[in-house]
């Protein structure tokens, strides 16, 4: 039976590079994938991409193509990632400029467009799925719109020959299953095989969290050479049916366990998955031992695609003043109380007008667990808030600051900012009203 083996480069933006080399040296890939892109990192993308046009796309783009592509090239291994964000077409192009340089000649560089649906969403008075209200509300604050794109766009480019696929918004698990489409031929109806492909591009699509990443934890679920941690890549047949493995003699680990977790991460209702390309069906999973660093995943079921594709829909929601001070030695807890009680205090005296705002000693009482631990030598004081203009964000900060000598004693390593807000909504748009469009590179 044919089989095709595909890994992961990287689970989010700032993720390590040296794993992604590993793999396209020693893990014997057909297809490499980058998932790079969050839901507001695509409007932050745009936000730079409106200053610059030659902007817009991931920040590490050079710096990851230039460690893989002489290897990848050498080794027949084919990578798609969605690091075009914003500005796909230019992030292809960099690829095109930087494989000149590396001196490699007849690299096909596709770029897939059409995930940008700003015009057609705020043309109408599309309902937001996330809370009461349409995309009009957010006027006049809107930045971006994007579709999440499956995986049809990925598989045409793959079909022209593309080498490298560079995409804007698609969805994540759409990056895996596009070059099992691609390889295996299976049609766009094949709900059970394109629900597999699914899971498997789901299972892989965070990189290190298959392999022990966001999973130790130090006597209960231990893992080693975390800090030389390998990611993982799928050895996939044309049935959907895979097994999970990482390269020998990399950090971390493989295991039922690790599986579980991943298979769940950020599945809303795991009999009913929606995704572009297929809604499937994990209820009845079933993750098996498979060997040393080995695990093998069946019993994915699908059904129908939904007729509708979300939408993240990125605005500007004010500003966020957050600082920070610590206390150190006996009383160091008090004296962070009554920092936090002179802050809280100065806000009202002033009238500043906030949207929210969080008062807490980092350690003590920051993720809201509110018990009295024994009496602790040292705290940092944080106080975050979100304003509606950018001089009440400024003046809650200083107010941070003015602690140094207008609070308690011994106050020390005062750190401040004021950062824009730039939020996200959610929203539906059809399958009808998108567009997409392949362009091709040549090094």
């Amino acid at each position: 039976m044919k089989t095709v083996r595909i890994g992961c480069g990287a689970g989010f933006a700032g993720d390590r590079i040296d794993p992604a080399v590993e793999l396209v040296e020693k893990g014997q890939l057909d297809f490499l994938a980058f998932e790079c892109l969050a839901e507001r990192t695509i409007a932050l993308a745009q936000l730079a991409f409106q200053r610059d046009r030659r902007t817009g796309f991931d920040p590490l783009l050079e710096q990851r193509m230039r460690a893989v592509l002489p290897a990848a090239r050498s080794n027949g291994v084919r990578i798609i990632s969605n690091m075009g964000a914003a500005n796909p077409l230019g992030a292809a192009r960099e690829v095109t400029r930087l494989a000149r340089l590396l001196g490699i000649r007849g690299l096909k560089i596709a770029a897939v467009l059409g995930d940008d649906v700003l015009a057609p969403v705020m043309a109408g008075l599309s309902p937001l799925t996330d809370r009461v209200g349409t995309v009009a509300d957010l006027q006049p604050h809107v930045i971006s719109a994007n579709a999440y794109l499956g995986a049809e766009a990925i598989v045409e480019a793959l079909d022209l020959g593309a080498d490298v696929v560079i995409t804007g918004r698609v969805s994540d698990p759409s990056l895996f299953v596009g070059p099992m489409i691609h390889v295996f031929g299976w049609a766009a109806d094949d709900w059970g095989r394109l629900a597999r492909g699914l899971a498997v591009g789901h299972m892989l699509e965070c990189a290190g969290q298959l392999t022990g990443g966001y999973f130790a934890d130090p006597g209960r679920k231990d893992v080693h050479g975390l800090a030389r941690l390998g990611f993982p890549f799928a050895e996939v047949d044309e049935d959907g049916n895979a097994f999970f493995s990482k390269v020998t003699g990399s950090g971390g680990r493989v295991s039922v366990e690790s599986c579980k977790e991943q298979l769940l991460y950020e599945v809303l209702d795991p009999a009913a998955y929606a995704q572009p390309d297929v809604i499937g069906d994990f209820s009845k999973a079933v993750l098996t031992d498979a060997g040393p660093d080995r695990v093998a995943l069946s019993g994915i079921r699908g059904f129908p695609r939904p007729e509708q594709l979300k939408v993240s829909v990125g605005y500007r929601d004010g500003f966020i003043a957050e600082g920070e001070i610590s206390y150190a030695g006996p009383g160091a807890a008090d004296r962070g109380r009554l920092a936090l009680e002179i802050v809280r205090e100065r806000i009202a005296l002033l009238g500043l007008k906030l949207a929210e705002i969080d008062l807490s000693l980092i350690g003590l009482d920051s993720v809201g667990l509110r018990r009295k631990p024994a009496e602790p030598s040292e705290v940092r004081v944080r106080v975050a808030a979100r304003t509606f203009d950018k001089r009440t964000a400024q003046q809650v900060a200083h107010e941070v600051e003015a602690l140094y000598t207008n609070g308690p004693a011994g106050g020390g390593g005062v750190r401040k900012s004021v950062r824009e807000v730039i939020a996200i909504a959610s929203t539906m748009i059809g399958r009808d009203a998108i567009s997409t469009e392949i362009c091709m590179e040549e090094s």
